[in-house]
């Protein structure tokens, strides 16, 4: 069981660290839905309109460090995007396997041996 876990953590390094740098730039359903009905200079930054997106700088997570699918102050973008997903995995899995270490079922010794 030990190495299916470290062989999947492996790979889920692999994807999040090395294909994540290969996903499309283009916005995906979400994405293209929050940015109806807003104007956009050639940069990307919002000229005008009404749209979701225009509060997007005022959230409560837009200054943290993972934030934009990188890590602030590194500005290699594949480095930076590698690197977040890296961490990304490690978090879920750090908390996932927290959860699951406290949900467990605990058996006791006498349960075992038929002592009660």
């Amino acid at each position: 069981m030990k190495k299916l876990l470290l062989a999947g953590l492996f790979i889920a390094l692999l994807l999040a660290g090395v294909v994540s740098n290969f996903a499309s730039g283009s916005p995906d359903g979400l994405d293209a839905t929050a940015r109806d009905g807003c104007t956009f200079d050639a940069a990307g930054e919002i000229t005008g309109g009404t749209c979701m997106l225009q509060g997007e700088r005022d959230h409560q997570l837009a200054g943290s460090p993972l934030a934009d699918y990188g890590i602030k102050g590194i500005d290699n973008p594949y480095v930076s995007t590698g690197l977040a997903g890296a961490a990304g995995v490690l978090i879920t899995f750090g908390v996932g396997g927290g959860v699951f270490w406290l949900a467990r079922r605990r058996v006791h010794r006498d349960h075992l041996t038929g002592l009660r």
